[in-house]
């Protein structure tokens, strides 16, 4: 099993509604891929000092779990997938990090 974990970084804040319409968004593209196991999504949770780091803060993290690289490829070429990320980047640019890793516990 490889899990995904994706890193949202949006530029500006996003008022809390439109965090949980992005993060209902992307996990229902992800969960609609027969290719996917399953779908974790949360809002990152800030603590005091962070924005003094030069590095990518998380807005929301997404994790995806699949079965292998196939399936990882699969789950990422969804259209419905890049519909939500095309939409979300138009309206509310952020960038992404991830890591493709064998489950952490």
């Amino acid at each position: 099993m490889i899990h995904h974990t994706m890193i949202a970084a949006f530029d500006q804040p996003l008022p809390a509604e439109e965090l949980d319409q992005y993060l209902t968004d992307i996990e229902r593209a992800m969960s609609d891929s027969d290719a996917v196991l399953s779908v974790a999504v949360r809002r990152h949770i800030p603590v005091p000092g962070e924005e003094a780091i030069p590095a990518l803060i998380a807005t929301a993290i997404v994790q995806v779990a699949v079965a292998d690289t196939d399936a990882l490829a699969k789950a990422s070429a969804e259209p419905g997938l890049h519909k939500v990320i095309d939409h979300w980047q138009s309206r509310h640019p952020y960038k992404v990090a991830w890591a493709n890793h064998e489950p952490l516990s």
